[in-house]
């Protein structure tokens, strides 16, 4: 049987690998929902209904999977991680708590409205549940964020024994909850979200755009289509290059903050200066694969980068090394290609949507067939790309489930068997990847069925002269 802790760390993983999808695409879905339900409202073009109707569908069904798996996680804590919630339960339930009530339930309520009051609320109410269930999405990563921010730069409190137990007390909420890792973890994380989306969106619309205008097959209501390609496109131009410069930032204020992660990041194993940042690397054997060491890859690295990234412009800064810390280092295989390939991608996103607007400049949007092929090939590149984030974020912390406060070995639940442990993992594993594939399936068969046309759009009824109120009719 696999080890408790290892298996415990396993399930965690799995879970949260398949559950954050669906938060990623609902907050990423979140803004453009609110901008469509506004131009539904405004204009009377219908392309925007079409747009409205078909994005909700697919927030929906993310919104209801994503509870499904979340809620799942946090019974985790309690099965797999009980020795952790007794030490921080204090600090990390607070967060946890005011998620499910304050966000949770603000876009549970309006959800209903969302979806299916168009017809029987008016255009004020209306543009308020979409509003609501934005901010809603938006509020639940607020507070998942400060409790796992704090976990990597734990702040606001004090260790106290209750019980014979060691526990942490939270002294000052402000400190703790405001800690210096939550404003760039929540900027980096919704803006990924609204850049994956974006690419999804354009993938998916660029797959229709191709066969209409380059394979010259007919294909239903293409405008929508070329719509939600320019749309998607014209966010992508924010959010990538924005994600990159922002992560450039973000990397030092990990290289002050956690060393050893940063360390780990570049396999920085013996203290050292003019240290390269690999963009491209490539291990020429096996055993540098398994352990990556800066100065003996094979690849494309900019000398002195890494030290320049980690000072903020000194290509001759000193990094310290893995070996002059005291505890184990982390997992230096998996975060050094992990970060490699999240920073790849990151770079792919800008290019992408720099030659996707150069096209549109020159006005050959429709009909670059090599384009499209890279829209489409790119669409769940963005998601991956957030896979790797958090991968490098939550395994570059270890050995610590709380940064310096608290071993991940010494928060699984003392009772734990392996056995147990491996079960569970063997059980979640399979009820996870039916839902990852079941999703799947669901949002297959809402893109091939396009969005509504015809005699499914609303038709309003002309304003009323007396009191100016929209009399909205049934499909």
């Amino acid at each position: 049987m696999v080890d408790p802790v290892l298996a415990s760390r396993l399930q965690f993983a799995l879970t949260t690998i398949v559950h954050i999808i669906f938060p990623v695409v609902s907050m990423g879905l979140a803004p453009f929902l609110v901008y469509f339900t506004y131009k539904d409202i405004r204009s009377d073009d219908p392309v925007y209904e079409q747009l409205r109707r078909f994005w909700t569908k697919i927030f929906a069904v993310s919104f209801v999977v994503g509870t499904v798996t979340g809620i799942v996680l946090e019974f985790e804590f309690g099965t797999n991680f009980a020795a952790f919630s007794a030490f921080a339960g204090e600090l990390f339930g607070g967060p946890l708590a005011i998620e499910g009530m304050m966000a949770f339930m603000l876009e549970a309520t309006f959800l209903g409205v969302f979806v299916f009051g168009r017809e029987r609320v008016g255009d004020k109410l209306y543009f308020v549940s979409s509003v609501a269930v934005g901010l809603g999405t938006w509020l639940s990563a607020v507070w998942i964020l400060v409790a796992n921010s704090w976990m990597q730069t734990p702040r606001g409190y004090e260790l106290a024994r209750e019980g014979g137990q060691t526990i942490v007390h939270l002294s000052d909420p402000i400190a703790a909850y405001a800690n210096p890792r939550f404003p760039w973890m929540f900027v980096h994380m919704q803006n990924a979200a609204v850049e994956s989306v974006a690419l999804l969106m354009s993938g998916i619309a660029a797959y229709y755009v191709f066969r209409h205008h380059v394979w010259g097959y007919p294909v239903e209501h293409p405008r929508f289509w070329q719509k939600t390609l320019k749309i998607a496109l014209v966010v992508l131009l924010i959010t990538a290059p924005f994600q990159v410069i922002h992560g450039d930032a973000y990397g030092r204020h990990v290289a002050e903050t956690q060393p050893q992660k940063f360390a780990a990041m570049e396999a920085v194993w013996e203290t050292d200066s003019y240290v390269p940042e690999y963009i491209v690397a490539f291990p020429t054997s096996v055993d540098q694969l398994l352990d990556p060491r800066a100065k003996e890859l094979f690849g494309i690295g900019i000398p002195g980068g890494a030290s320049w990234l980690a000072s903020g412009g000194d290509p001759n800064a000193e990094i310290r090394g893995l070996n002059s810390f005291e505890t184990e280092a982390p997992p230096v295989a998996i975060v050094f290609w992990a970060f490699r390939a999240m920073v790849g991608l990151g770079f792919w996103f800008v290019l992408l949507a720099f030659w996707a607007g150069y096209r549109w400049r020159t006005g050959d949007l429709y009909e670059d067939g090599l384009l499209h092929k890279a829209l489409m090939g790119s669409s769940l590149l963005g998601i991956l790309a957030v896979e790797l984030g958090w991968i490098v974020t939550e395994v570059g912390r270890q050995p610590w489930v709380v940064q310096g406060v608290l071993k991940t070995s010494e928060g699984v639940s003392p009772g734990l068997t392996g056995s147990e442990a491996t079960l569970t993992l063997a059980g979640f594993a399979a009820v996870y990847l039916g839902l990852l594939s079941l999703y799947t399936y669901v949002i297959t068969r809402i893109v091939r069925a396009g969005p509504p046309g015809g005699d499914e759009l609303r038709t309003p009824e002309p304003r009323d002269a007396t009191d100016g109120a929209e009399v909205a009719v049934d499909d």
